[in-house]
């Protein structure tokens, strides 16, 4: 942990988006391991702030209004892709598999839910990673662990490790390409939303795979196109061509020198922007009330996520609330619980009841992933799909029980055929994860695993409202 010398911020006068540097870092990146510090670190800033941003002001205020809603469970919010994008996977085809993962999920869960759906994607910067380790050993060797490609690289050398700042234009120039690109696809009909019929459902003819689940993904697929049709009969145009597919970005605002730069403000419209994505995120590790990520997101007028572990004190989390959201705007505030299947059942009750009472707009969203990392014997790193399933259900019982509303879902997934998750319908074993791991951080849901996922969510919706 490192503290930037800098000014006393102390309230909201005196913020600016570089006054963060007055307070520890947690995650911090070690720049001066650079052979050109702290000359390449200020090239790079300044060619951030020069550059045109990434998302607009209006499309951030446009996701506040609909995170406003859905506070109010009028829409539910899906937020899925990659646990750390790669540079080398800005390629169209990766693109078009999470986008068309998402938008699939989106449908059922509309059909599910009988709700708007939010599609926010962990796309376009998602390039840090936080570490629990800030080096890595291999036998004799240590170095800077891999904080993703926005900070090193993923190689075991010294070269590879050493922080570049120079990454952090190169992860601006893929995020840009991957934005443009989704802006592209989700305003020129894509994904056929008209056909569900057709997509890829061949995993439900898995002979493990209950009779009563097989009947359930089949009447739901039959009611959903049936739907969809009915739609297309009132309209001149395909369902895909007749309403817009909005998409949002998000990431985790790790790498502050890269947030801070891209932060400014735009005619008409008071305060600043972080304009890297519309939807940033504080993490576990980096939502100390007296540290730098704080003191940075407080001031920026996006909607924030904060992650939320089963060690958070609840009066703490209500503190954070306060500090990030002193005004009580809807729209401005999300709550992502990351639990563990072993630990929702306690932790989050008290949670909810603190937040409750305090009377402070949030949206819930449970991210199941988070909290149910294993290793194998062989060293492994996976997530077992029903702990998976097990949290998100005891998350929904527990908002239930309390009275508060669960406005949406935070899944690392992918449209890929991986094998990084142990079981679900796909039926990737412990013995099988080898066959295509291809994650350099945390495992992720395959293609089928997602799907199935947004079946069952779907399933316990229809199920609440009886139908």
């Amino acid at each position: 942990m490192t503290t930037h010398p800098a000014t006393n911020t102390t309230d909201a006068s005196t913020w600016s988006p570089m006054s963060w540097q007055s307070k520890p870092v947690t995650q911090d990146v070690d720049y001066a391991r650079h052979p050109e510090h702290p000359h390449a670190l200020k090239r790079a800033l300044d060619k951030l702030r020069s550059v045109p941003p990434l998302v607009t002001s209006w499309e951030v205020e446009r996701l506040k209004s609909l995170i406003a809603e859905a506070q109010q469970g009028k829409r539910f919010l899906l937020q899925g892709g990659d646990c750390a994008e790669t540079l080398a996977d800005c390629r169209p085809e990766q693109i078009t598999s999470k986008l068309k993962i998402l938008l699939q999920m989106s449908l059922v869960l509309i059909h599910g839910s009988q709700k708007p759906v939010i599609r926010v994607g962990r796309f376009a910067g998602q390039y840090a990673k936080p570490r629990s380790k800030p080096l890595e050993k291999k036998g004799d060797v240590e170095l800077p662990s891999y904080f993703g490609d926005l900070i090193n690289r993923a190689d075991f050398t010294e070269v590879a490790r050493t922080p570049d700042p120079h990454m952090l234009v190169r992860g601006y120039q893929h995020a840009a390409m991957t934005i443009n690109f989704i802006r592209s696809l989700a305003t020129g009909g894509f994904a056929d939303l008209h056909h569900p019929e057709s997509w890829e459902l061949g995993f439900v003819k898995n002979a493990d795979l209950p009779d009563h689940r097989k009947a359930q993904y089949h009447d739901l697929m039959e009611r959903l196109a049936d739907g969809l049709r009915f739609m297309e009969a009132l309209s001149d145009n395909a369902v895909h061509e007749s309403s817009a597919v909005e998409f949002f970005t998000s990431h985790e605002g790790l790498n502050l020198y890269y947030e801070s730069a891209q932060t400014r403000t735009v005619p008409r419209r008071d305060g600043h922007y972080d304009l890297t994505t519309h939807l940033p995120w504080i993490g576990e590790r980096t939502r100390d009330l007296a540290g730098a990520h704080i003191e940075f997101f407080r001031g920026i007028r996006n909607p924030v996520g904060v992650k939320v572990g089963p060690s958070a004190d609840p009066a703490e989390i209500v503190r954070l609330i306060e500090t990030l959201n002193p005004g009580n705007e809807p729209g401005k505030m999300i709550l992502i619980s990351r639990l563990g299947a072993k630990n929702a059942a306690t932790a989050l009750p008290p949670i909810l009841e603190a937040v409750r009472d305090s009377g402070h707009p949030v949206l819930w969203v449970s991210d199941p992933m988070h909290g149910n990392g294993q290793t194998t014997a062989t060293g492994i790193k996976t997530r077992s799909f029903d702990n998976i399933l097990v949290e998100l259900e005891t998350v929904m019982d527990a908002h239930e029980a309390a009275g508060t509303i669960l406005g949406g879902v935070h899944f690392e997934l992918t449209g890929e055929d991986v094998t990084e998750c142990i079981g679900g319908a796909s039926g990737v074993t412990e013995a099988s994860l080898t066959q295509n791991y291809a994650s350099l951080c945390d495992p992720r849901l395959n293609y089928q695993q997602s799907l199935e996922l947004a079946f069952l969510l779907a399933g316990r919706f229809r199920a609440a409202r009886g139908s």
